[in-house]
């Protein structure tokens, strides 16, 4: 597989070693809490690692007080590190360790013959480099992740979620195809709509598990390491490393690079924990009292108190009764009326409408895409039918729109093809002449429009992004449990947003 776990760090006895005593290192990252003991000649004694659930202090306390007896923490010197350590330093007059120095001195002292180091936790990821000095081991250069969490630990986890099967198997699965597909890794509601398409076509759980594991790792190359080259050894560091489909991943999309195996460290979860203890001085350290629980539970209020105070006013549901347009009416059909057929194919969902000759709405559908916009439009066009008096319906024009436009229009034989935006501001206009702005939100698009006396003169949309779109709802509404279409009942439920 091109795996190798390493053994002990380095020689205890090498000359760099300090015998400095008992260490500790903690970890608040975005998912999980590593706590590191370090003894005497750097050697990592205690590990733990406990995934917090949105409550880092709560995981703390357990891994301190349940996991750890404190006489093992007590009065020893402590270090923070991770995106989580601020609140808790301000409590222990002390400041937290920044990450990348903190894995940067851990592979300087443990693992001194490694050259280029893949970090990868629940919504970062980062590339470190090393080179060779005079000196020994010179940390020499690093790039991490934007903002976007798309690639990381997370983005695998919500993936697992939404092929209904544990992260802990993602690795397994994976390691179980030989040819896996391509699936886009640079978002994951491009991801969705990649995985919906292989599902509907009857690709195995385990091709689709290991093609998400290849998206990751070249996701990985092209935007994060952006045209460095990697230097053997390579190891793999993170949460992410347990996955063996990614560490498969990682070896072959990296073959060309670096020609030799990616090494996984024995401590590779909390190696960034070990790294703020080894690093500390007189600035980052501080010693844990006796009194610490109770100092966690008030770091925890405080951070619930400073979250309540930022609330904001609750929705109010939008009711306008002289909003002659709220609700689409749908007239009724005159028998024997031609009919304006209009089919708007998006990523999400397929949407026809019928308007007679009077332009009034005398039928629509709303479906889901679901990879197959061939299918749903020719359910869209069975169910019009149904509902406009079938073989006696006439239709006399069709046009065509959304992503999916010019292939549904060679099929349908449209008369017009448009872009989103002209049919967009077109039906505004038709609703109200002297309309001037239209926000958009459809799946993966969202759109502004600015119109001025019936004519379009600006317009903005996403780019590659999809967040803050519909798919961006879904995504939340899966991950809370609740059905999409509950979610705006359930947000008018709220008193303290």
């Amino acid at each position: 597989m091109g795996v190798k776990f390493s053994g002990e760090p380095r020689n205890p006895g090498s000359a760099v070693s300090k015998a400095e005593g008992v260490r500790i290192g903690i970890d608040l990252g975005s998912v999980s809490v590593k706590v590191v003991l370090v003894e005497e000649n750097d050697r990592i004694e205690l590990e733990s690692y406990v995934r917090h659930l949105g409550r880092p202090l709560d995981a703390l306390r357990q891994i301190l007080f349940h996991e750890l007896s404190p006489s093992a923490w007590i009065g020893h010197r402590c270090s923070l590190t991770g995106s989580g350590s601020s609140q808790l330093a301000r409590h222990l007059s002390t400041e937290p360790v920044n990450e990348v120095v903190a894995l940067s001195t851990a592979f300087a002292r443990l693992y001194p013959n490694v050259r280029s180091v893949i970090e990868m936790g629940g919504q970062d990821a980062k590339l470190l480099l090393f080179r060779e000095s005079g000196d020994g081991t010179v940390f020499d250069d690093f790039a991490m992740n934007s903002i976007c969490a798309a690639g990381t630990g997370s983005f695998l986890d919500q993936q697992a979620t939404r092929l209904g099967v544990d992260v802990e198997d993602l690795g397994g699965l994976a390691l179980r195809c030989e040819r896996p597909p391509r699936i886009a890794g640079r978002c994951s509601v491009f991801a969705k709509s990649d995985m919906i398409h292989l599902q509907q076509i009857g690709t195995p759980l385990e091709d689709i598990v290991s093609g998400l594991c290849f998206a990751v790792a070249r996701n990985f190359k092209s935007t994060i390491a952006s045209g460095r080259n990697f230097r053997s050894p390579v190891a793999f560091v993170g949460g992410v490393a347990a996955n063996g489909g990614m560490v498969r991943a990682f070896q072959s999309v990296l073959a060309d690079d670096t020609g030799s195996e990616i090494l996984v460290p024995e401590h590779f979860r909390c190696l960034v924990a070990a790294g703020a203890a080894l690093c500390q001085d007189a600035r980052t350290q501080c010693s844990l009292p006796e009194t610490l629980e109770e100092i966690l539970i008030e770091a925890a209020r405080e951070g619930t108190d400073r979250a309540a105070a930022g609330m904001l006013p609750r929705l109010e549901s939008f009711s306008d009764p002289d909003d002659e347009h709220r609700g689409a009416v749908v007239a009724e059909p005159t028998p024997g009326n031609g009919l304006f057929l209009g089919i708007d194919v998006g990523s999400i969902s397929t949407n026809l409408a019928a308007l007679d000759e009077s332009g009034r709405l005398v039928a629509r559908e709303y479906l889901q895409t679901s990879g197959r916009p061939l299918e749903a439009v020719k359910s869209g066009l069975r169910l019009l039918g149904e509902r406009l008096g079938g073989d006696d319906a006439r239709v006399i024009a069709v046009g065509t729109t959304g992503s999916g436009r010019y292939m549904i229009g060679d099929f349908v034989g449209a008369d017009v093809v448009r872009n989103e935006i002209t049919a967009q501001a077109r039906a505004a206009i038709e609703m109200d002449p002297d309309v001037d702005t239209i926000f958009e939100i459809g799946g993966q698009d969202s759109k502004f429009i600015s119109l001025d006396d019936g004519r379009v003169v600006d317009f903005e949309m996403n780019k590659v992004c999809a967040a803050g779109t519909g798919s961006f709802l879904k995504e939340q509404a899966e991950r809370l449990g609740i059905a999409i279409e509950d979610f705006g009942a359930t947000a008018l439920r709220s008193d303290l947003p």
